[in-house]
Parts: C-alpha cells; sequence; structure tokens
C-alpha cells in the first residue's frame, strides 16, 4: 500500500464517529470528498444506488441510512439546509461497492469496509 493509499485509510477512519450506545457511524458529506466526489448531486445517486442494494438484501434501509437535514450558515446571516445522512458501517460498504470503481478512493474504501466489518464479525464470535 502507499502512503497516499495509507493517508485514505487513515482519514476513513478518522471521520468515523460513536454514538452515546457506542453504535460506529459516518456522515455522507464527510465522506463525499473522501471518495473523490466534487459534488454532492453525484455522490447522492451512489447513495441512492447503496439504498437498493440494501433493500434487495431485506436489509431495512432505515437501519442503515438515516437522512437528516442541517442548517449551514450562508451569506449575510442566512441558513441554508442541507441532506445528510448518518451511515452504518454497512451503508459504508455498500457506497464504496457502488462507487465509481474507476476512482482510486473508491478501491481503497471497499478494502477498508470490507475489512473493518470482517474484524467486527470476528470480535462479535469472540465468546471472551
Amino acid at each position: 500500500m502507499t502512503n497516499e493509499n495509507d493517508l485514505l485509510i487513515n482519514r476513513l477512519a478518522s471521520c468515523k464517529r460513536v454514538s452515546a450506545r457506542g453504535a460506529e457511524y459516518w456522515m455522507a458529506r464527510d465522506l463525499q470528498p473522501l471518495l473523490g466526489y466534487s459534488r454532492w448531486e453525484n455522490f447522492a445517486n451512489v447513495i441512492e444506488k447503496a439504498k437498493m442494494a440494501c433493500d434487495s438484501a431485506g436489509v431495512p434501509q432505515a437501519d442503515q441510512f438515516l437522512d437528516v437535514t442541517k442548517g449551514i450558515a450562508a451569506g449575510k446571516g442566512a441558513e441554508v439546509q442541507r441532506v445528510d445522512f448518518y451511515l452504518s458501517r454497512y451503508a459504508c460498504y455498500l457506497i464504496a461497492m457502488n462507487g465509481d470503481p474507476g476512482k482510486s478512493e473508491i478501491g481503497e474504501a471497499q478494502t477498508y469496509f470490507a475489512v473493518q466489518t470482517r474484524r467486527q464479525e470476528v470480535q462479535d464470535q469472540d465468546p471472551k
């Protein structure tokens, strides 16, 4: 792995958040530039494909993709509402799997989320 790939993996790991209940999640707008998407509209299309994949797998979409609207400061004190998503690890994995395969960031994200998901599965199965 090159230093550039290591940097992306570290950035993916560092934008992970943990809820008060201990659940890991990511915000879609944080992932967008890391996955090589400069326009929200293009990334939103990938999210929609990932949601369809979730439905096709019989996994409740609402448990993986939580829609939120946030107010952000705009010029002259105005506030603009923008859509974002709380994403589970599974949702992130589906987004990576449905992203543009021509983007090196997508390949790295696929690897990152696949490895992290497997680590969690192994940890969950450990009887301790």
